[in-house]
């Protein structure tokens, strides 16, 4: 498994958006095509260098997790698209592109990390805090109260590459 960084409209981030339009549209009540439309025509600049990232760990030569960041303000990266195949859920892949994402949060300077994500998706919520990130909610609410929920995290600078341990040839 190796991760690399790619464009928004490289073929192995592709996956990765029509998964997230068909999660997104089955939890919310838009459509499949409503949500990739509004994916696809994002604009793609906002997770590019040097502000952003698109990240995907591939296996093989298919894309199985992947995430993006995106600059929030001066400090702070947000969060975005973190996603993790239907076939390879469960296998901590989600951790790793956390991971990985929050390294190179570091290494371009942020020291700060928000996020939001929905009612519906209670495996994200699970994500984040188990993966150190503060709510920005009252967690013993009702998920449908609250509505989208917000996190945050602080983050260490670091300029020097981090192991990719995560790796295997």
């Amino acid at each position: 498994m190796h991760a690399t960084f790619v464009e928004q409209s490289d073929p192995l981030a592709a996956p990765l958006l029509a998964e997230l339009a068909f999660e997104y549209s089955s939890r919310y009540g838009r459509t499949r095509d409503e949500m990739y439309q509004d994916l696809v025509t994002y604009p793609s600049e906002e997770f590019g260098a040097p502000d952003g990232a698109l990240l995907i760990l591939v296996e093989g030569e298919n894309p199985v997790a992947g995430g993006a960041f995106r600059r929030y303000d001066e400090v702070t990266a947000e969060l975005k698209r973190i996603w993790t195949s239907a076939e390879h859920r469960r296998r901590g892949l989600g951790r790793t592109v956390l991971r990985e994402l929050e390294h190179e949060i570091a290494r371009r300077g942020y020291s700060r990390i928000f996020l939001t994500t929905g009612p519906r998706q209670p495996e994200a919520v699970g994500l984040y805090l188990a993966s150190d990130y503060t709510p920005l909610f009252d967690p013993t609410r009702r998920p449908e109260d609250i509505g989208v929920h917000a996190f945050e995290k602080s983050i260490a600078l670091s300029a020097s590459p981090r192991p990719r341990e995560f790796l295997s040839a």
